[in-house]
């Protein structure tokens, strides 16, 4: 693994490596090797769990609910 452990992180360095690592997201899948798509996810997913595990009652918005989604019908373009 690179970088500290997420646990490690205190909230606010925790947040940065988020938004770091969502910014970086769309580079390294169209022009990363697979090696470093392999790192890239394992990276994002243990940032997210330990944002989920620190905040379980984060708020939702409707929307972003399958549910919501699904109220919204049909885009137009």
């Amino acid at each position: 693994m690179t970088g500290v452990e997420p646990g490690r992180l205190d909230d606010q360095q925790l947040m940065k490596e988020l938004e770091t690592i969502h910014r970086t997201r769309h580079d390294t899948l169209l022009h990363g090797s697979n090696d470093a798509l392999r790192a890239h996810n394992l990276r994002m997913a243990q940032l997210e769990g330990e944002y989920l595990r620190r905040h379980p009652r984060r708020p939702v918005v409707a929307g972003r609910t399958r549910e919501g989604a699904r109220g919204r019908g049909p885009e137009t373009p």
